[in-house]
């Protein structure tokens, strides 16, 4: 998401060269957008302070006489680098007392930036400018040669390309209570499978339960890449896609980007605050009066704002979105 900031930062300076300091699982992303002329690894994981190895880090980016930081996360210590390396403009939302750190800084008001592409794109803006109501959506850009790659690494390159696709994405590292239930995943792959589509299913060696049961369920007769491919792989076979459906996860924000046709099931999250950005989008929810909660575990023990959405009702939505 954080791509629609880049997007924004180019429609107001074509020249602006923009380089990005990341986890290095997100390089992956990095590289698909065209904005983006260089990405660096950051090395410290989450929740750690690692003064010393931050100073350090600072230190290399010296030489590099960048002009401006924007610091997207919203800790003392993510602005910590910027400041150390001497960035005349230092960008970011105020929070845990960043007075010192940021000279640029935003203050956040939820209601005017509802969403969190909104409030990444702000940071484009001088302080105080009002911010566009058309917030550029991100896109991601696939390489033939590299899609090539991951077609013959798991056999698909012969794949007849008339089949459509049903691509599943079943999990949701946050927690449960965002996982619609794999058996209802299992009742709509059948009904494609029956209808001569095939069936891929992605997500992390974590989700690989999921597809486990999934496939039980089918006779084993889906394409389980859980656990299976590296990031830009899944990236790149996503791209293959007829249609996605999805729990509320990275994937689903990744399909999105592809702008593949998506159903994305939500029950313990706000689609307001971070949706499916892509025109084909289509969001399926119950709205109950206990959802949003935002909890990893349903705090009730029911689960309903999943298990009561049933599968006939997505199933009638893939076949509105198909037709």
């Amino acid at each position: 998401m954080a791509q629609s900031l880049f997007k924004t930062i180019k429609e107001h300076s074509d020249d602006a060269i923009i380089d990005v300091l990341a986890p290095n699982w997100s390089r992956a992303l990095l590289d698909r957008m065209p904005e983006v002329r260089q990405s660096f690894v950051m090395p410290i994981g989450h929740g750690r302070l690692a003064l010393k190895k931050r100073y350090q880090i600072a230190q290399t980016f010296k030489s590099e006489s960048y002009s401006q930081a924007m610091v997207l996360p919203n800790s003392w210590k993510s602005a910590l680098i910027p400041w150390w390396a001497g960035i005349p403009k230092r960008t970011g939302f105020l929070g845990e007392f960043r007075y010192v750190l940021l000279n640029d800084y935003r203050r956040l008001d939820k209601q005017r930036l509802p969403r969190m592409i909104d409030r990444f794109a702000y940071l484009a803006y001088k302080k105080d400018e009002s911010i566009s109501n058309t917030v550029p959506y991100p896109r991601l850009e696939i390489s033939e040669t590299t899609l090539l790659v991951a077609k013959q690494k798991f056999e698909l390159d012969g794949k007849d390309e008339k089949r459509p696709v049903l691509a599943l994405c079943p999990g949701a590292e946050f927690g449960a209570s965002k996982r619609w239930p794999e058996s209802y995943y299992a009742t709509v792959a059948e009904k494609k499978l029956k209808d001569g589509w095939d069936v891929w299913i992605f997500g992390s060696k974590n989700d690989s339960p999921v597809a486990k049961a999934i496939q039980e369920a089918v006779g084993n007769r889906c394409l389980d890449l859980t656990g299976k491919t590296a990031l830009d792989e899944a990236i790149d076979l996503l791209s293959l896609a007829s249609i996605v459906l999805t729990n509320d996860s990275g994937l689903m924000h990744i399909a999105a980007a592809l702008q593949k046709p998506l159903i994305a099931v939500y029950g313990s999250t706000d689609p307001g605050f971070t949706p499916p950005l892509g025109g084909a989008s289509q969001i399926v929810r119950l709205s109950l009066a206990c959802s949003p909660c935002f909890k990893r575990e349903c705090p009730l023990g029911h689960h309903k704002c999943m298990r009561d959405l049933y599968p006939e009702k997505v199933l009638s939505v893939i076949d509105a979105v198909v037709v």
